[in-house]
């Protein structure tokens, strides 16, 4: 008998945060359903190409622009966006698609808009505790809406509260000697990741050249395993050389695939607070200062990170943009943990007593329709 090719379209792109989730549904569809064939329209940047490219799967760009204030912004958005809706309509068609599963960002306005011209049937998948403007219009063209997490000022947004889905990648397979082994990593140094995220952060990075000048004899016993971003500054080359002249042992990455070996090596960890970092420090257990992303005006990455906060499971600190005021607001409770032991084991405790379902099995499976609706 003849295997029937099954077609389903990922909408989003422009960072890893939409790119992940993603990732992980189209990796449990081709599990549950091995004749699925996820495609992925994506944006035009480089992150994407290289996330996608290195995932092994289809992806077709999408030329569309995000909303910049500016005039000359707003027409190159109201341009993106028409030239994306065509292009999106005939990938749909060319690739037989049968459901678009949209992530939010500017990719997925003319994607599902497209797919509702064609009557695909559009899932969205929301993955900020904020939902943001892409994701307000396209839930009023999707036939379901599901969300990561539970989204406080709009709390009838979604029909069901999944969890984040995360890669198989992003979560350890291993204790953290072997995590620690393979990245080439002191077995037995605790260790500190810092992360900004698949961009990066300049903010963190320039905030551990100084902390690590000004805590060396907190750093001599621990390793740093930092992940400073493609274009970040200080570069991955200048924060090494930071690090060598601080006496700090440390291993700078611009980037990492396999996340699961980064937050499987840590004892604690610095990130921003997107969704899908917090998911990651949830779902492996690591005690995380998380510092939101300071150039949204209403800090909505403060959300994601609330209900760990809340729960004694994880410190939330603010970043000033200034690195003498961030050795306080972000330094005072980074020493605090990485000075006792105890204050880490408590929060690493009340991490293993939170729930963890598996929300990208439970999404592909409802896409697929090989059970119905979703439960929470």
């Amino acid at each position: 008998m003849t295997e029937v090719r099954r077609t389903v379209a990922f909408a989003g792109g422009g960072s890893g945060g939409h790119l992940s989730p993603g990732l992980a549904i189209a990796e449990r569809m081709v599990e549950i359903v091995p004749g699925v064939r996820p495609v992925f329209l994506c944006s035009t940047r480089a992150i994407d190409a290289q996330m996608l490219g290195d995932a092994g799967v289809q992806f077709r760009p999408i030329p569309a622009e995000g909303l910049a204030k500016s005039p000359r912004g707003v027409l190159r958005f109201v341009r993106g966006y028409v030239k994306g809706v065509l292009e999106a309509r005939r990938v749909l068609r060319e690739e037989g698609v049968e459901h678009v599963v949209s992530l939010g960002g500017f990719v997925t306005g003319p994607v599902t808009q497209a797919a509702r011209m064609l009557r695909i049937p559009i899932t969205l998948v929301n993955l900020d505790a904020t939902p943001g403007r892409a994701n307000r219009v396209v839930a009023r063209r999707a036939q379901r809406v599901v969300s990561a997490c539970e989204t406080p000022g709009l709390p009838k947004f979604a029909e069901a509260i999944v969890g984040m889905p995360l890669r198989r990648s992003a979560v350890a397979q291993a204790g953290r000697a072997a995590c620690r082994g393979e990245l080439g990593l002191d077995p037995v140094r605790p260790t500190l990741l810092v992360t900004g995220a698949s961009q990066g952060a300049s903010s963190l990075n320039a905030f551990m050249v100084a902390f690590a000048l000004a805590h060396r004899d907190l750093l001599k016993d621990w390793q740093v395993l930092h992940l400073a971003g493609p274009r970040g500054t200080p570069s991955a080359a200048e924060l090494d050389a930071a690090y060598a002249r601080a006496g700090v042992k440390a291993l700078v990455l611009p980037f990492l695939n396999e996340m699961g070996l980064a937050w499987g090596a840590a004892e604690l960890a610095l990130s921003r607070a997107g969704a899908n970092s917090v998911a990651e420090a949830e779902a492996n257990r690591v005690p995380t200062v998380f510092v939101p992303y300071p150039y949204h005006a209403d800090l909505h990455q403060e959300a994601n990170a609330k209900p760990l906060v809340d729960s004694g499971a994880a410190v939330l600190a603010y970043d000033r943009l200034d690195v003498t005021r961030n050795l306080e607001s972000i330094g005072r409770p980074l020493e605090a943990l990485m000075a006792d032991g105890r204050l880490r084991d408590a929060m690493e405790e009340k991490l293993r007593a939170r729930p963890h379902a598996d929300a990208a099995e439970v999404i592909a499976r409802t896409v697929l329709g090989v059970r119905g609706r979703v439960s929470a």
